[in-house]
């Protein structure tokens, strides 16, 4: 029998989260049963494309989703589902935007139609009303509601949906054994940073508003001052690396900060990394914070993060009220000790093992339930 192709609707598959997460899944699947197809937003390739047609799945690419061109996009959608009828589980992962996938699906009779919250706010901008009306479309268009955090729910679908019991929370769960400490994998790593005996610093994140690289490069200024061996470690792309490699630059830090770019051996990086800093100005549950813990390490994170990714006691959350000298003087204070966090993640059930059996399960008696309609 042919697998049962499940449509993941994404912007584009490069390695954040969500994506990191999507990855995470698909690759413990039995996919002899179910196979991953990609409908992403994007006309460029993403980082995970070539790994994704590897595992064998399709990617189909449709246009950005900009105000300007809703009326192209809602026909491209409409004959996208006309084109490939055979799509009964699609599952959505563009927030509010997933309102209009869904509700093309609905149209072309897609049963099991799951929309998906990976975030717990996306601030004010000019967008802001464009965001609201298509939090509004979403209406009946979903089948199922998923989250990856309580938070992350109740954001994208409010406290009435989320009070019935309907969302369900998928954790972002990583591959726990991947991440354990080790010792040789982290001595090649602080020979690659060149970090000797220094206190290494580490973040990983896309350059953007969100992730609050601005007020990071401010913490690290103030614990360096206290600290003149700390070293910066800084992993991701995006927008805004030019203006805070212009910061670094100007405030006398680039021979103590380590710009890497995307990586993709993240379980290594963290093994050379000390302490995990994590100032965001909102998330949903950030992948990268399991991993982090998965591999023992101490966070300091902001209180803009949800609660429930502490899985393992290991965060230390400050409020973004504080000012860059007094998270300095906490991160001075945390321990550089690691500890095997695997049977913690396991029992609270971030193993990707068992989560993509929950998962493809899931898919299943979703798609069992139909037939017997």
């Amino acid at each position: 029998m042919n697998p049962v192709r499940i449509l993941q609707v994404v912007t584009i598959m490069n390695r954040g989260g969500l994506e990191t997460m999507l990855m995470n899944y698909y690759r413990q699947m039995d996919r002899s049963q179910i196979q991953f197809d990609f409908l992403v937003h994007r006309l460029e390739p993403g980082h995970y494309d070539q790994e994704i047609i590897a595992l064998g799945g399709r990617i189909f690419r449709m246009p950005q989703i900009r105000p300007g061109n809703y009326s192209l996009y809602f026909k491209r959608l409409d004959q996208f589902f006309v084109d490939h009828p055979r799509y009964q589980v699609v599952h959505a992962h563009i927030n509010e935007n997933s309102s209009f996938v869904l509700k093309a699906a609905k149209k072309a009779g897609v049963a099991c139609r799951i929309t998906h919250s990976h975030l717990s706010d996306l601030g004010i901008d000019i967008k802001l009303p464009f965001r609201l009306y298509a939090r509004l479309a979403m209406k009946d268009n979903p089948s199922s509601y998923f989250a990856c955090s309580k938070k992350a729910g109740e954001w994208l679908f409010g406290k009435r949906i989320s009070s019935t019991g309907k969302v369900v929370v998928l954790n972002n769960a990583v591959d726990v054994e991947q991440f354990t400490f080790n010792s040789t994998i982290r001595d090649q790593i602080r020979a690659e940073l060149a970090a000797e005996d220094r206190l290494v610093i580490g973040h990983i994140g896309r350059f953007n508003q969100q992730k609050n690289h601005d007020f990071l490069i401010d913490v690290f200024k103030a614990l360096h001052e206290r600290e003149p061996k700390s070293l910066l470690v800084l992993a991701g792309e995006g927008q805004l690396r030019p203006l805070i490699e212009a910061k670094i630059n100007r405030l006398g830090l680039s021979e103590h900060v380590r710009l890497l770019g995307v990586r993709n051996d993240v379980s290594n990086l963290l093994q050379g990394i000390d302490i995990f800093l994590f100032p965001s100005l909102f998330e949903g549950l950030p992948v990268v914070l399991v991993e982090a813990q998965a591999a023992g390490l101490n966070c300091v994170v902001s209180d803009a993060i949800t609660s429930e990714t502490d899985i393992t006691g290991k965060l230390q959350f400050i409020s973004l009220k504080q000012k860059a000298d007094y998270w300095a003087e906490q991160i001075m204070s945390t321990p550089r000790e690691r500890s095997d966090t695997s049977d913690s993640l396991r029992h609270k059930g971030y193993d990707t093992a068992t989560m993509a059996k929950w998962l493809s399960d899931y898919y299943m008696d979703q798609l069992s339930m139909e037939v017997s309609m």
